[in-house]
């Protein structure tokens, strides 16, 4: 069995295993399947907590078609379907061949997943983001969420996982379970703590890459003020994240957005691209992101927000642009697109009326909305007893929002949303109970709350192959180096397919990188 870096080299390394992976949120995978199959591993963290975006995610769902656990709650998908809906909504943007991998390979790793009692998973129903494109699912029997966890299940490491944001950004109590992502990183890590191959570290980014003979054979890792080199005998897996939170990377690559209203964990500065591309990696989709809109907090931030209840958008002539209801990746691009063309600036304004009352009629915010009081003083949430004085207050025409809402109200009564097609899809419907998601706006006063643009993080990253192999320029892979997650180019491309597939594909290549590895094999 052949490994990349010479014995030679390795006595010149602070610490030598078998596998380094630089990162712990889907890219745990890749951790947890190199130790099992008797590895040895070291996980290195660049913050103070382990789980990155993907603990945030409240869901922590993964799109993985045809996986036991759907198949045990009698879905009748095909692999021949998801394969028709994932080619026909990502194109040929990204090749084919690691789009068939995606696809297929998601049951295969749940199934080995649940071999371990560590694993649960239960169905969490949600539809294909494209609903109209033959081969979605619209019952939503593609995607899976890990069951709640006891945080006692991960000893020393009980409060070591990231998240929830509530938590991290409003001082909120740590709930009793770990719930969505976090469950999920928790058992990842309830299994690593037991194995005696492996080795976890908080606080430690990785900075750099060490080369030999053209293969990549270690790491420089920082911990506080001091260097420590990693050498790794099969290679290194950088799953560290996107770098949406480095403002000289969104700019320098066109990424609309401010690193301010993202969504991805503190530590996604774009180290692991930096030291991949000095060392020959090439890059793909460095100008995309997960999008979404973001209702504005006080302060100034905007938090993905979904789950609309009602309520339309308007842009600042007083005009609907959207369609509201759509999934938000979705709504995101399309906020991008009209801010390209000039036809929109942010803030965009969400007008609704009083059959909620004040607080915006948004269900899921991520961040918990604070009290109404701050909004109101910071302009944010805007009342008037006429849609002519809400227009003013939001700097629209007043004329314009009349005939935009009277408009909507008639489309609401006809059934029909004739613009925009808001409650076509199933995705649409999903949180109406089925319902068209149209909902009048004629109860006063008369109330509007600023949006701006989030994301989830940047998609952009190292190409690689079906195998999680990082490749050059030429195509050809680097010997020793693995991506996977947001600091690998998105198997998805400019789509975003459905909920779970930034965690689901995240998983998938940190744990084909790690069978790679496992079985010793050099780049052909």
């Amino acid at each position: 069995m052949s490994t990349f870096a010479p014995e030679v080299l390795l006595s010149d390394f602070d610490q030598v295993v078998d596998v380094l992976v630089a990162g712990s949120g889907g890219g745990i995978t890749g951790a947890y399947t190199a130790a099992r199959e008797g590895l040895s591993v070291a996980l290195v963290e660049a913050t103070d907590k382990f789980g990155g975006t993907t603990a945030y995610s409240g869901g922590g769902g993964m799109w993985f078609p045809c996986n036991p656990v759907l198949k045990r709650a009698g879905s009748d998908d095909t692999i021949e379907d998801a394969l028709a809906y994932f080619h026909a909504v990502v194109g040929d943007r990204t090749p084919r061949q690691l789009q068939d991998t995606y696809v297929r390979g998601g049951a295969a790793l749940i199934e080995y997943l649940e071999a371990d009692p560590l694993f649960e998973f239960t169905v969490l129903p949600w539809p294909d983001y494209f609903g109209a494109v033959p081969g979605a699912r619209t019952d939503g029997l593609r995607h899976i969420v890990p069951k709640p966890l006891p945080p006692k299940h991960l000893g020393q490491y009980e409060k070591s996982v990231r998240g929830p944001l509530d938590s991290e950004r409003l001082g909120t109590p740590q709930p009793e379970l770990l719930t969505g992502g976090r469950a999920l990183i928790g058992r990842f890590i309830a299994a690593l703590r037991e194995m005696p191959n492996v080795t976890l570290h908080l606080n430690s980014p990785l900075v750099e890459l060490i080369t030999h003979d053209g293969a990549v054979v270690g790491a420089v890792v920082e911990r506080g003020v001091e260097r420590t080199t990693i050498g790794a005998r099969r290679g290194v897996l950088l799953a560290a994240g996107g770098f949406e939170h480095n403002p000289h990377m969104r700019r320098r690559h066109g990424v609309p957005g401010r690193a301010e209203d993202t969504m991805g964990a503190p530590g996604n500065t774009g180290a692991a691209h930096q030291a991949a591309v000095a060392v020959g990696a090439s890059v793909d989709l460095m100008d995309q992101a997960w999008w979404s809109p973001g209702l504005t907090h006080p302060g100034g931030r905007s938090a993905f927000a979904l789950w609309f209840t009602g309520g339309i958008f308007v842009n600042q002539d007083g005009a609907r642009f959207v369609n509201e209801s759509a999934p938000y990746d979705r709504l995101g691009r399309e906020m991008i697109r009209q801010i390209d063309s000039g036809a929109l600036r942010l803030p965009c304004w969400m007008v609704y009326d009083d059959r909620e009352g004040e607080v915006p009629p948004v269900k899921a915010t991520n961040v918990s909305m604070v009290e109404t009081a701050r909004y109101r003083a910071e302009g944010l949430w805007q009342t008037a007893d006429t849609l002519e004085g809400l227009a003013r207050l939001i700097g629209v025409p007043a004329p314009n929002l009349i005939r935009t809402v009277q408009r909507f109200n008639d489309m609401v009564a006809a059934g029909e949303d004739r613009d925009f097609g808001r409650g076509n899809e199933a995705y649409d419907r999903a949180f109406s109970n089925g319902e068209l998601p149209l909902v009048p706006i004629d109860k006063p006063p008369f109330h509007a709350a600023a949006f701006g643009l989030s994301d989830l993080g940047t998609k952009g990253g190292l190409r690689t192959d079906d195998r999680a192999r990082v490749l050059d320029a030429s195509d050809n892979p680097i010997a020793g180096l693995y991506a996977a997650g947001n600091t690998m180019a998105a198997v998805s491309g400019t789509a975003y397919p459905g909920g779970g597939n930034p965690i689901g594909a995240s998983m998938l290549f940190s744990h084909l990188a790690a069978l790679d590895m496992v079985a010793g094999r050099r780049p052909a």
